[in-house]
């Protein structure tokens, strides 16, 4: 149960990056409201992160985390936000993957 607490966790990480992201873009009350999203998300992310850390070791539940966030925020980046998709963007994202894959394996 906890690692799946820590997975919505790393998923609200990805929100408020997309958020933040979108806030950029914008200005008046539509940025305001991205930025509320924005908070919201951190909060919320941070309160299930404390959450998986509960029975998930610190070191490990951060690392993934951080993994979930920075994957989906690259995967954010290339299809909502056009930034390149290049063989070496993939391929050292990939070895985060299996990085995080290997931390859940080796974890208790």
């Amino acid at each position: 149960m906890h690692w799946f607490i820590l997975i919505i966790a790393g998923l609200f990480e990805v929100a408020f990056a997309f958020c933040l992201g979108k806030a950029k873009y914008t200005s008046g009350s539509i940025h305001l409201l991205w930025m509320v999203g924005f908070l919201l998300c951190l909060v919320i992310s941070m309160a299930f992160l404390y959450k998986a850390t509960q029975e998930i070791p610190i070191g490990t539940a951060y690392a993934v985390w951080t993994g979930i966030g920075a994957v989906g925020t690259v995967l954010l980046g290339v299809f909502f936000f056009k930034e390149p998709a290049t063989f070496w963007r993939l391929f050292f994202l990939s070895t985060l993957v299996i990085s995080i894959v290997g931390l859940k394996v080796v974890s208790n």
